[in-house]
């Protein structure tokens, strides 16, 4: 079945309609970081990020918030240089400290990360250069090289990493999954390649329509559908 294509404007007029008008709308939306802000980020940062969303990943994000100075105080401020050196003695050592969450597989994510920022940065150059200058319309490109190269940066860890971070990018959470399917611009599995590309591509055609960024229109997309008439919703 074909997809049913619907302009964002009407998207945009629900979303305002179930959030009490276009301002009420505006106050809840992001926009993404700029080119000059993200080119800025140096590796320790994007590795805070990546370890915050690894360690996210399947738990309450409050008990993370709360316990990220300690992850900060235990993993030298992220410096992927000092991360590096540390053998698997510390790390093991630093995953039975319930200063943090005591998670061994996840702790030994940080230094494959650090690794895998650094071969990206002997690749590419600067790490904030090179996610400020990635195309937006090839997001999921971005997000499979995050796979391929790093450890648990999957699925939508690497979605969460790159808003996390304010590189322009959607996220795909429930309800925007649920709009995609009553669309039939997806039919199979959420993380396939079939249907990512088909997502990225109706962004890009809605972005094209808009001059949106891909953060606002992720946003205003999920609280256009589902049970979100009220409140903040994860978009």
């Amino acid at each position: 079945m074909a997809a049913m294509h619907e302009k964002f404007a009407a998207v945009l007029a629900r979303a305002a309609e179930r959030k009490g008008g276009e301002a009420a709308l505006a106050s809840l939306v992001d926009r993404p970081a700029s080119q000059e802000k993200l080119s800025q980020l140096t590796s320790d940062r994007v590795l805070a990020q990546m370890t915050k969303s690894v360690f996210k990943s399947g738990f309450v994000w409050r008990v993370v918030e709360n316990k990220w100075s300690c992850f900060e105080e235990h993993f030298f401020n992220f410096e992927v240089d000092k991360i590096l050196m540390m053998p698997d003695e510390m790390l093991e050592r630093k995953a039975t400290d319930p200063k943090i969450i005591r998670n061994l597989k996840k702790v030994f994510t940080i230094r494959d990360n650090a690794q895998a920022i650094k071969n990206i940065e002997r690749e590419f150059g600067p790490i904030g250069e090179f996610l400020a200058n990635w195309p937006i319309d090839d997001i999921i490109g971005l997000c499979a090289l995050l796979k391929q190269r790093g450890n648990r940066l999957g699925g939508n860890t690497g979605l969460n990493i790159l808003r996390g971070l304010g590189k322009d990018s959607f996220r795909l959470s429930s309800d925007i999954e649920a709009y995609m399917r009553s669309r039939d611009i997806i039919s199979g599995g959420l993380q396939t390649k079939t249907s990512l590309k088909a997502i990225q591509n109706q962004f890009n055609l809605w972005q094209q329509e808009t001059g949106l960024s891909l953060t606002e229109m992720s946003m205003i997309l999920a609280y256009s559908c589902g049970d979100n008439r009220v409140g903040f919703a994860r978009a």
